[in-house]
């Protein structure tokens, strides 16, 4: 895992907000509250809240 310093992708940015796999739960109304992504996926729920908090960012786009 990465600690310290990150940098934003705009690739990244780009393939999330395109991706048809979230379009599709999307539209078909699968979507949870904020804050529930421990119920949806408790292991990517963990590390992102341990990346959040040992990284920052340098810019923002």
């Amino acid at each position: 895992m990465k600690i310290g310093m990150r940098k934003p992708s705009l690739k990244r940015r780009i393939s999330v907000r395109t991706s048809i796999k979230k379009q599709v739960v999307h539209r078909v109304g699968l979507k949870m509250p904020r804050g529930y992504g421990w119920v949806r996926n408790p292991k990517k729920y963990g590390y992102n809240k341990v990346y959040q908090r040992t990284t920052f960012i340098t810019l923002k786009f």
